[in-house]
Order: structure tokens, then sequence, then C-alpha cells
């Protein structure tokens, strides 16, 4: 008997079906979507034939029960964001939320005319803390819309049916949802002025501490410590004034009703236009709003959203260049982001000491800038009046986009405040950089004396280049010595002596840096007083 007939005799006494039937022996499957869908326990569905050896045992049809699966956790949110954002964007915060919407409605309309009863109302109010999120589930699998799962969950546990009178869902969603976009910009704009005070102590700390100043990553002027850091705080200071400006005039969609006429709250309302004015005004008063897009359609623009998670982007921005150089500096053995009693940098090398919170921050910063891509699809893509092809996005970014920015917030406070300066480090690639880091004041000093700015530029070009090559590949003191170099050079005209006391006054190396920190710690210092407590926060310990 054939190896294949054996085969087929044991498949046939075994009862297992043949996943090899339409396949060559060994071979690929040539029409897999004939096979039968089958599910291994924890997996999703697939369609495959069974590799040798495969354990039949594992595998079930999908049409048999299998146990649920394990909640998948929302790894921003539960991994790097704080209580604070997780509350507003939870799923539970969000139904007590809309059911705070919906009473507050029924509550003006009741007051304009609409005839709710005061009892039904406080029937509402009684069951509005009882949420069974299972239960709201169950309903959305019947009815296939949310909302009106979360209607039927709130009327039933009333015994009533007075809430969402001439609401759509949109009057429910677009303002439910701006409310949780709105205090979480706020809880961005106190962290991030936390942030902007800690730069500035940082800052203020480190004024006249003389570093090696790069571009390009290269050494190029001295500059200070102090200045550095003021000048990532600068970029966040940028981002803050944009990040209060939104704050301050985002505006609320309001009640608009299917295709933002107000139709079907004018018909409960006798017509009255005044009291449908009214009635839009008592409910942004109670959201917290101080006004709403008057000629909108059913959703307010997206371009809004990317508006918000542009702002969220340039706060992170500087986050992220300030650990970017921060991670630079710790590679070069200048300085930590600190650590921690008992943190392991690495479980191979007992000795590393990595910038992990920093990487984290410019993590974070990419995750943002991805969700920026995402809100910008949905901006000028709005089909009349409104749709919901925006939702499965908005759903993602929207709450993600604050989960990153306040494990960046949350990242950036942690290094500022336990970050570690190491000053004989930093004087010792000073002292190696320094006669390079002075050419340039020795070049405007050649000016003052009489030289050309291109012919001392040439020169001292050329014997910096030649100095330079001399140090990386062993030369002798004759070689290295650019001082001595320069003094020779008649087309700079500065003697040995005039060299020497020019890079005597170190101090001059570093320009207005510490004018321009005490500008920075200035700018920055009413922000303690117009924000509570950012002064004193604490971040959360992070993992």
């Amino acid at each position: 008997m054939v190896p294949r007939e054996k085969e087929e005799r044991e498949r046939r006494k075994r009862k297992i079906p043949n996943l090899h039937r339409r396949q060559g022996y060994g071979g690929h499957v040539r029409d897999p979507s004939r096979l039968p869908a089958f599910r291994i326990t924890g997996l999703p569905l697939f369609h495959s034939p069974s590799p040798a050896g495969f354990a039949y045992s594992r595998v079930s049809p999908v049409n048999e029960p299998t146990p649920a699966p394990a909640p998948i956790p929302n790894v921003l949110a539960e991994r790097y964001a704080s209580a604070a954002i997780k509350d507003i964007w939870s799923q539970q915060g969000r139904v007590a939320q809309e059911r705070d919407f919906w009473i507050a409605v029924m509550k003006a309309q009741r007051d304009l005319g609409v005839p709710i009863p005061a009892d039904a109302i406080k029937d509402y109010e009684r069951v509005k803390g009882l949420i069974n999120l299972e239960s709201i589930a169950k309903r959305e699998r019947i009815t296939l819309h949310d909302v009106k799962a979360r209607i039927e969950e709130f009327s039933e546990l009333a015994q009533r049916q007075f809430i969402h009178l001439g609401l759509t869902s949109r009057d429910l969603t677009e303002n439910v949802e701006q409310l949780q976009v709105y205090r979480s910009l706020k809880v961005v704009q106190f962290k991030a002025a936390a942030a902007l005070l800690a730069f500035s102590r940082q800052a203020e700390a480190h004024r006249d501490l003389m570093i090696t100043g790069r571009t390009h990553n290269v050494p190029a002027q001295p500059t200070t410590l102090g200045k550095r850091l003021a000048m990532f705080g600068q970029e966040l200071l940028v981002a803050f004034a944009r990040l209060e400006n939104l704050i301050e005039r985002y505006p609320v969609r309001g009640l608009k009703g299917a295709v933002g006429t107000q139709l079907d709250q004018l018909t409960l309302l006798g017509g009255r236009a005044d009291k449908v004015t009214e009635l839009e005004g008592r409910v942004l008063k109670h959201l917290g709003f101080h006004g709403s897009l008057f000629a909108v359609g059913q959703v307010y623009p997206r371009s809004l959203d990317f508006e918000v998670v542009t702002a969220l982007h340039q706060v992170g921005a500087a986050g992220a260049s300030f650990a970017t150089t921060l991670r630079l500096m710790a590679g070069a053995g200048l300085l930590t982001e600190g650590f921690q009693e008992g943190q392991v940098g690495s479980s191979a090398m007992p000795h590393k000491v990595n910038a992990r919170n920093c990487e984290r921050i410019c993590g974070f910063s990419t995750i943002i800038g991805g969700y920026v891509t995402m809100t910008s699809a949905l901006a000028g893509h709005q089909w009349n009046e409104g749709d919901v092809s925006c939702s499965v996005v908005r759903r993602v970014a929207l709450p993600d986009a604050f989960f990153a920015m306040d494990g960046l917030l949350e990242t950036l406070l942690t290094v500022l405040r336990q970050m570690d300066v190491f000053p004989a480090a930093i004087a010792a690639e000073n002292e190696r950089n320094l006669p390079f880091l002075a050419t340039t004041t020795i070049l405007m000093e050649a000016v003052k004396h009489g030289a050309g700015r291109e012919t001392a530029h040439e020169a001292i070009k050329e014997h910096a280049l030649a100095a330079a090559k001399a140090i990386r590949s062993g030369g002798s003191n004759g070689d290295i010595d650019l001082l001595g170099r320069l003094a020779g050079d008649r087309r700079i005209g500065l003697g040995k002596k005039a060299l020497q006391a020019i890079l005597a006054e170190s101090h001059r190396f570093v320009g207005s840096a510490p004018h321009q920190v005490d500008a920075f710690v200035d700018e920055v210092k009413p922000l303690a007083r117009k924000h509570k407590g950012a002064a004193e926060y604490k971040p959360g310990r992070l993992l």
C-alpha cells in the first residue's frame, strides 16, 4: 500500500476531515476557500491545511462554544497614562457623562414647556450611577447601534421614556466627546505648565555651567547647560501659548439635530426659536463651554480634531527635542536622566545606565505623530451634513492621543526632577574642544585688528582642520598645537599672547546665554500663580 492510501485509510478510521484533499501531496492549498473554518483556543479563525503532527484535539469547529477571551488592555492607558486622563476616557466615565447630559437636557426642556414629569427626571437621577457595561454591550450586539443601546439601558433602569427627546445620536456623542477633549486639554495644560516650571528650575540651576555647544552634533561654540534647557523650554512655551488659545476658543457643537437645523427641538418647543436658543445655552452652561458652532451639520468639522491632535504633537515635540539631546549627552557621559535604587539598565550588561525614559518620550512623540496623520485624513473628508466614516478613527485617535500625551508629560516631568549632571565630565569635554570652540571669537578679534574676514576665516579653517587631523592620528605636539599654528600665520595678525588672553576669558564664549536663561525664567514664573499646584506637581511612579 502506498503512503498516500495508507494515510487516507487512517484518516477515515479516525474521522478526521481531509484538509489535503485538494492539494498535491506535501504541496500548497489550491482552493483554501473550500476548507472548513477552525479555531484554536485563544486565536482568531483561520483556514489552513494541518501540518504534520498537528494536535487535532486542540482544534474545534467555529460553531462550538469556546470560553470568552480575556480582555485586551489598552497599553497606552494601562501602562502609561495617569488616573486623571483614564477617568475622562473610560467607558464607565463616558456613560456617566452621557447620562448627566441627558438629565440636563430633560431639565431644560421641562422648564421650557416640554411635558416631562418631574418624577421622571428623579427616576433617571436615581439610577444614573447603575452602569452595567456588559448589559449595554449585549443590547448593542442586537441593535448594532451604540447610542440606541445606551438609551434603552438607561430608560429601562428608570422605567421611563423621556431621555433623548428631539435629539439625534450626534447631539449626544459629539457634545460628550468634545467635553472629554476639553477636560483632557485642561489636564495637558496643567502638566505642560508644570513641565515649563521644571525646565525653568533646571535652567536657572545650570545658568552659568559652560558646555560644548553643538550643531550637526559637532562641537561648534560654547553655551551653557542652562541655556540649552531654556532653548527647549522656549519651544514648549510656544506650544503652550497655542494650547491655551485653543482651550479659550474651543467651540462645542451644541444641540443641532439630525442635519444641523434644530428641526426636532423647534417642533418640541412649539416653533419657538428663542426657546431653542435658550435650551442650547443651558446645555452649554452645563457642559462648561462658552460658545457653540452656529452653522454646523450633523457633525462638527473634523478639522477641529486635527487642530487638537496637532496642538498635542507640538507640546510633545518640545519634550522630544529635549529628550533626544539628553540621550546624546548621556551617551557622552555628561549627565544621566536619573537612576533609581533597584533599577536595572540591562539584563545582560550590569554597568548600563540607559536613558530609557528619554527614549520613551521620543516614542510617545512618534505615536502622537501617527494620530496627527490619522486625524489629518478626516479633515476635509466630510460628506454633506456628515456620516460615520470618521467614527472608528476617532474612537482610537482621540483617547489614545491624550493617553500618549499624558504619558509623555509624566515621563518628561520625571526626567526633569531626577536628571543628574556631571560638571567634571563637562569641563573635560570643554577643555578638549576649547581651542576649536574659540575660533569664531578669534576670527572676530582678528577682524578688529585689521584682518580681512574671508582671509582670516580661510587661515583659521586650514589650521583647525590640520590640528584636528593631527590629534586624531596621533601627531606631534607641534602639529596639534592650534594656538601655535594660528600665532605663526600673518593672515590672522594675532600673536600667541593675544590668543592666550582670548582663551583665558572663557566666560566670554557663552555670549548672552546666562541673560537668555534669566529671560526664560522670568517668562515662566507667572505660571506658578496662574496654575495652582503646577510648581509642586509630582508625577506618578513610572514603570
